[in-house]
């Protein structure tokens, strides 16, 4: 019985390593599917999906300096992209970077989006786990410009900036 026990403990507890799998291969996964999901929903404007993804406590910090709003302000902000459109914004992930805490409650990400709207962008971000579920704390969107074109991008952007911070 003692052997048969073991044995049974040891097939469970190597299972993923059996199967190929590090230990935090499926929460990967998981966390994967959320954040493809996340982005779905305001595709296809699903405010509900969308805005209860984040904590309640969550932070969005879009692409403008001034664009840094907790859940409550975001979703005032956000909400009328839901309402009034069939598609709130849309950003396709092309690649995405997991890494979960050891302790398993924190995770944090960086992908790389597409969008027509714009240009190649990034994400990143941190999730926390709670009840069983994932949640953003905090998500960072911001375009990408290349090193050739930098010089150039600033000479444009300064003329739409107040002068301290020029």
């Amino acid at each position: 019985m003692r052997r048969k026990t073991l044995a049974i403990a040891f097939l469970f507890l190597t299972g993923g390593i059996f199967l190929g799998q590090e230990p935090a291969a499926n929460e990967k996964e998981v966390i994967d599917r959320f954040l493809t999901a996340w982005h779905k929903a305001a595709e296809t404007a699903d405010e509900t999906v969308y805005f209860d993804s984040i904590a309640d406590d969550g932070v969005f910090i879009g692409t403008d300096a001034g664009e840094r709003w907790d859940k409550a302000a975001f979703l005032k902000f956000a909400l009328p992209y839901f309402t009034e459109r069939q598609s709130a914004w849309t950003f396709r992930a092309s690649e995405r970077h997991i890494y979960i805490s050891a302790d398993g409650r924190l995770a944090w990400f960086d992908e790389v989006l597409f969008s027509q709207s714009y240009w190649t962008s990034r994400g990143s971000g941190v999730l926390e786990k709670t009840g069983g579920n994932w949640g953003i704390k905090q998500y960072v969107l911001s375009f990408t410009i290349p090193n050739a074109v930098a010089r150039e991008v600033k000479s444009v952007v300064s003329k739409h900036l107040p002068p301290e911070t020029k």
